[in-house]
């Protein structure tokens, strides 16, 4: 008995679990199928009378009564983590993942079901789970992988017979020890995702079945719209107007067409527009080349390139900052001549622009100009006098919300000692900060993956010098707040998450959890997009069922890129079509924040909006941008119909031009405004702050001094 006794506790980090076993240990035929047995790694000590191998080993011998004591689940993995540490073979930890995937129980057949899957895992994997009549949770699983497999059988193990809320309150961090390795073959880091993506389901699941217990309806889910190789289908109001201008209609196709090629007119679009829009001209663009949809960095480019081509007149469907710089680009590439155009009479503003043009923000940056060496680093998104006046009194370059970390991280490693004020976003700007405070807590190894010339040491040295506006949101982004992260919280927990990088703190929080686990991105809407579409693609390699259902955390305007997108990769799969690849697209909205229709225009019984009044409702997101939605379809066509405009007809639609000269400098205010664009580009080019705008920060201190 002597060896039995000491194989009971032979998972404590003071014993060695590849010592060989005194006397040898039985097994029951039902609960061990197979074994594999290897004179460096015996099975692990388990206590031979137990009714389950691996329950024995989260238990403890008591002495005084002489049966086992139950451990709670954090101590369950924590010895389970030190049963893999004191392996010190990656080979010999991925025998024992396989010993626990022998021990799991068969998994029921009518049980791989879509609903059990768990998402995020590159195998397939199915997680069934109960609450038993004394309220304690019980979970079966299984995996087509048996590495996966083992993955499963170790976390239900560890976890079954807890109770509920033992199971919601464990923390990712309490599985950052369960690395098996390099030695398991494949992807590690997504190996090391089943850990997470599994306890996410098991505590999604039990969250569920506490409220059914109680007696709680569980919330109405958010309106999504589900895509295949066949067909769209939304689910709720909200997603069938979205869905109702995806097929956009051929007569208007034909119109638009007709319209743009007769008048040698090219059209750059933000990726917020309207559905009705984004539809049709995406589909347009099959016939007339010069159309851009993309984000705002590039519709000035896209404009100069249509000029170039011979376009006579640019369109701009945006806000009036987009339609300014196209303008101010166009003149200094020499296109004077071509005409810019907004798509209404009236001011179309961007609550977020218009934050970086008030007293508060000049007095941000005066605070920034007496704390030398500062370099302002401005959210591209500005008007360029806005760029213009903060170049002028600090030196500036703009960013944009894909390059804004390694803007300022490289700003930091350039020059010693910089004050970095970055603005106006006051939510991207508090996101940084916390995407840094987070960085100290990573190896330098994990951070020099992110910039190789920092360290833990400079990362928490430079925190102290990053300051940020804060007083200036997007009016879209900044409704995505507490309620709206709670419902996701509660039933899409275990769904990939896409926020944009201007979101609300408790969303950055949500997403940034879910991207160290492989199920989120944050980021500009090309990085949502280019997400979405990689993890399209890799299910659709993969030739098997799934179910992806990504919630969308910024602008609805973006699902007409988004469907596109999934569309042409189901177009260019090379899959059998044995395997069925759905996609889902989840809005976060409230029902507070969708306006019904009074008549029945298009058959819509409700269009995105809020119930009342201008811009997004306060209960939880409509993220619909109401200034986006003044460049509608029809507007397009009016504009068209006056082209060319000889008799000014249309005067009050032409993009607004700088003619006045900054103040000491002599030069343009479009000329300043496009110096902070031209040190960005320098940067995206290579890697490194131009020497002119290190000179200039530089120079400032100097300038101080006198």
């Amino acid at each position: 008995m002597a060896g039995t006794a000491a194989a009971t506790t032979s998972l404590r980090p003071n014993l060695n679990p590849n010592r060989r076993l005194t006397s040898p240990l039985c097994y029951s035929p039902n609960t061990l199928p197979f074994l594999l047995r290897t004179p460096r790694v015996p099975p692990l000590h388990l206590k031979p009378t137990s009714g389950s191998l691996i329950r024995s080993a989260f238990t403890q011998h008591d002495s005084s009564l002489g049966v086992p004591s139950r451990i709670n689940p954090h101590e369950n993995l924590r010895i389970l983590a030190a049963d893999f540490a004191n392996l010190s073979e990656p080979l010999d930890r991925v025998k024992r993942l396989l010993y626990y995937a022998s021990c799991l129980p068969t998994f029921a057949e009518e049980d791989r079901v879509p609903g059990n899957r768990v998402m995020g895992c590159t195998a397939q994997v199915w997680l069934k789970a109960d609450m038993d009549d004394e309220g304690n949770m019980r979970f079966a699983a299984d995996s087509d992988s048996e590495i996966t497999k083992g993955f499963c059988s170790c976390l239900v193990e560890a976890l079954n017979g807890a109770k509920p809320e033992e199971i919601i309150d464990i923390e990712m961090e309490e599985l950052k020890d369960l690395n098996v390795g390099s030695g398991v073959s494949g992807n590690v880091n997504s190996r090391v995702n089943t850990w997470y993506n599994v306890l996410v389901s098991m505590q999604k699941k039990a969250k569920l079945l506490v409220a059914k217990k109680e007696g709680r309806c569980p919330s109405d889910p958010f309106p999504s719209l589900i895509i295949d190789d066949q067909e769209i289908r939304p689910l709720g109001s909200y997603a069938e107007a979205q869905a109702m201008y995806l097929s956009p209609n051929e007569l208007k196709i034909k119109e638009v067409v007709q319209e743009l090629k007769e008048k040698k007119i090219g059209v750059v679009a933000h990726f917020y527009m309207d559905p009705e829009v984004q539809g049709v001209l995406t589909a347009a663009q099959k016939e007339w080349p010069h159309i851009h949809i993309s984000d705002s960095l590039v519709m000035a480019d896209s404009a100069v390139k249509m000029a170039e081509a011979g376009c006579q007149h640019i369109t701009v469907l945006g806000v009036d900052f987009m339609s300014e710089n196209v303008r101010s680009i166009l003149d200094l590439a020499g296109f004077e001549q071509v005409g810019v155009y907004r798509m209404s009479d009236e001011r179309i503003g961007c609550s977020l622009a218009e934050a970086a043009s008030t007293p508060s923000y000049t007095s941000f940056l005066k605070s920034a100009s007496i704390s030398p060496p500062s370099l302002h680093v401005i959210y591209i998104n500005t008007s360029l006098e806005t760029k213009a006046h903060g170049h002028q009194l600090v030196p500036t370059i703009t960013c944009t919300s894909s390059n804004v970390v390694q803007t300022i991280l490289q700003a930091f490693a350039q020059i010693p000692g910089l004050n970095v004020w970055y603005g106006p976003d006051s939510y991207m700007g508090a996101n940084i900060v916390e995407l840094f405070q987070r960085m100290t807590h990573m190896s330098d190894e994990e951070i020099a993956q992110v910039h190789p010339k920092h360290d833990r040491e400079s990362i928490d040295s430079l925190l102290c010098r990053l300051h940020y506006f804060q007083d200036g949101a997007c009016i879209v982004h900044d409704i995505f707040g507490h309620e709206v992260v709670e419902k996701i919280k509660e039933l899409y927990s275990d769904a990939f998450l896409a926020a944009h990088f201007e979101v609300p703190g408790e969303m950055f929080s949500l997403a940034m959890e879910a991207k160290k686990r492989g199920m989120g991105v944050v980021g500009s809407t090309k990085n949502i997009l280019d997400f979405i579409k990689q993890h399209v693609q890799e299910a659709l390699d993969r030739n098997i069922d799934d179910h992806l259902q990504f919630v969308l955390g910024t602008e609805s305007g973006m699902i007409t890129a988004i469907v596109a997108a999934v569309r042409q990769l189901f177009k260019n799969s090379n899959s059998s079509g044995k395997s069925r690849v759905t996609v889902e697209i989840v809005f976060p909205v409230s029902s507070q924040s969708i306006s019904t229709t009074s008549s029945n225009d298009a058959n819509l019984s409700v269009v995105p909006g809020v119930s009342s009044g201008e811009g997004c409702s306060i209960h939880g997101g409509c993220a619909s941008c109401p200034y986006m939605k003044m460049n509608s379809l029809s507007s397009l066509l009016n504009i068209c119909r006056y082209l060319p405009d000889e008799d000014k007809k249309i005067a009050s639609f032409e993009a607004k031009r700088f003619n006045s000269t900054t103040v000491g400098l002599g030069k343009s205010v479009a000329e300043i405004g496009c110096e902070p664009i031209l040190h960005m580009r320098h940067f995206q080019a290579t890697g490194e702050l131009s020497e002119k705008l290190v000179t200039h920060v530089c120079s400032n201190i100097q300038n101080s001094k006198v």
